[in-house]
């Protein structure tokens, strides 16, 4: 199983960061959660909880000390906010993770990252780990992720194995962020898809994602042709995206999207509003920025061969069965 110690997952009451921490459980780990916030239910699942900020070096080294290895989950995510919140907490937080694993022995570090490291705002078609850093960043999350993933990378040694994992638009029941979002504006009346919704993306189902990052935990014991490196991690099923989205409203018993919108409008409206909310100071995220616009307008898709080889990945939800468990949990 494991050394001696516990295992660490940063932001182990999330939607992600919870079920790998469900599954260690599963396997009898001691297992440790950093998060900012109080999460009694973790507790009471006999998880060891620290409370802090990953911009605090002090909490993030006393919640590594004495642990096995670490699964770094916990970022600062969105489009929108200032530049000096999103590197506080996804840089100088994982640069502080970095130096906490190497003070305390920590063999192992699996490290959550983003396709959104390497998309340059055109269609990603097929795309394995060869592609790329983009050299132009739409907003501070990926500029943030792209520096925090390459110090991972480079931290990778004979005594400290490091992964990058970049899974793709998750989903799946006790989503937060994605679904809800889509559900809410569905109702409102506020719902479009920013082109003909034809362009393939292949996003994971929450359980893949993580049995993704058990399979790097896992292969990072044997020789460990992973360490050093970065995968994507996807359903392996890309859908046109007027589908992904169709799917997932259905299951929530909403119907489908009717309206479209041209992508270069849904830049330009994207723009205007980041100029709005940038000079009059508004609070929480515009209803567009040209980062989603362009999300929402291209292909992304990629190749996981590296992650089936060297991961022993295998998603085995497939998106049918995903949308029919999304379903039963609404």
């Amino acid at each position: 199983m494991t050394g001696s110690g516990p295992v660490l997952v940063t932001g182990g009451a999330g939607f992600l960061g919870g079920a790998i921490v469900a599954r260690l459980l599963e396997r009898g780990i001691s297992v440790r959660s950093f998060s900012r916030g109080d999460y009694p239910h973790l507790r009471e699942l006999g998880v060891e909880t620290f409370r802090g900020d990953l911009g605090d070096s002090a909490a993030v080294e006393a919640a590594v000390a004495g642990c096995e290895a670490v699964f770094h989950v916990s970022a600062q995510i969105g489009s929108w906010g200032k530049y000096e919140d999103f590197y506080r907490t996804n840089v100088e937080g994982t640069d502080h993770i970095l130096a906490a694993c190497q003070t305390h022995g920590v063999r192992r570090l699996i490290y959550t990252s983003t396709p959104s490291v390497v998309h340059a705002g055109g269609d990603i078609e097929g795309a394995d780990e060869s592609l790329p850093y983009s050299s132009h960043f739409d907003t501070h999350y990926p500029k943030t992720k792209a520096i925090a993933e390459q110090r991972v990378l480079n931290a990778n040694g004979p005594e400290f194995s490091t992964v990058a994992l970049r899974p793709h638009l998750i989903w799946g029941p006790g989503d937060n962020q994605l679904i809800p979002r889509l559900v809410e504006r569905s109702r409102a009346g506020r719902l479009a898809l920013v082109g003909d919704g034809s362009k393939l993306v292949d996003g994971v189902y929450i359980d893949n994602a993580a049995d993704a990052h058990i399979n790097a935990f896992d292969a990072m014991k044997r020789g460990a042709p992973c360490a050093g490196k970065a995968y994507f991690i996807t359903n392996d099923a890309p859908l046109p995206m007027a589908e992904l989205m169709n799917g997932i409203l259905a299951a929530a018993g909403e119907p489908p999207i009717s309206k479209h919108i041209p992508p270069a409008l849904a830049i330009a409206v994207g723009a205007l509003c980041e100029g709005i909310w940038w000079l009059f100071r508004r609070k929480g995220e515009p209803p567009m920025t040209r980062f989603v616009a362009k999300q929402l307008s291209t292909a992304h898709w990629y190749d996981i061969s590296a992650a089936r080889r060297e991961l022993g990945y295998v998603p085995a939800v497939s998106t049918e069965e995903g949308l029919a468990r999304l379903a039963q949990s609404f």
